[in-house]
């Protein structure tokens, strides 16, 4: 893996624990030699991992709508910055350029970045790794409303493993190394 899109929230979170799980998973994106893509912001969550990634010699590549930029929020010391259009562009470049997707806690933006990509994944759309860094127990809710999807059939067995989940940033970079993905959804039944 080359390139690593992090979907995260815009600001610190009620808890010091977001910020130094942020900074850790940066150093160890440095570490690993694997660029960080990410929204390109210089606040909260979004920025500790960008400035980790930067002090520690990697590099950082941000994606973010002209709108976003115009409120100079951008971080100014990026390796690169790509200015899109709008969000649905800023999604899609990063899922074009990454080569798999940790999230991070969040709020309801970042939820949705992860679930397009989620469900690009179920699709075959991409064959690429999703991982949620399960900070302070932060996605502990999710998780178990995936399993009641697949308990109610909404959300087949095989992609419940589908959304790799560790509370390290090593620990969810190793599994990303050892991910494969489950076959393609289909809606032919086979006779």
């Amino acid at each position: 893996m080359k390139k690593l899109a992090v979907f995260c929230g815009s600001s610190n979170g009620a808890s010091d624990v977001y910020i130094e799980v942020a900074i850790k998973l940066g150093k160890e994106l440095a570490k690993r030699n694997i660029a960080l893509v990410y929204g390109g912001a210089s606040v909260g969550i979004m920025g500790a991992v960008a400035v980790s990634v930067l002090e520690e010699g990697g590099y950082v590549i941000g994606v973010m709508p002209s709108f976003l930029d115009k409120r100079e929020i951008a971080h100014k010391n990026l390796s690169e910055l790509i200015i899109v259009n709008s969000m649905h562009e800023r999604k899609a470049k990063m899922a074009d350029l990454a080569d798999g997707f940790i999230v991070l806690p969040g709020g309801p933006g970042t939820l949705e970045e992860f679930f397009e990509i989620f469900t690009w994944a179920q699709l075959g759309l991409h064959q690429k790794p999703c991982g949620l860094l399960n900070v302070n127990h932060y996605f502990d809710p999710l998780l178990s409303l995936f399993n009641h999807m697949s308990e109610e059939q909404f959300l087949h067995e095989k992609y419940l493993n589908m959304a790799l989940v560790d509370s390290e940033p090593n620990g969810i970079l190793d599994k990303f190394n050892t991910y494969v993905p489950p076959s393609v959804k289909t809606y032919v039944t086979q006779k």
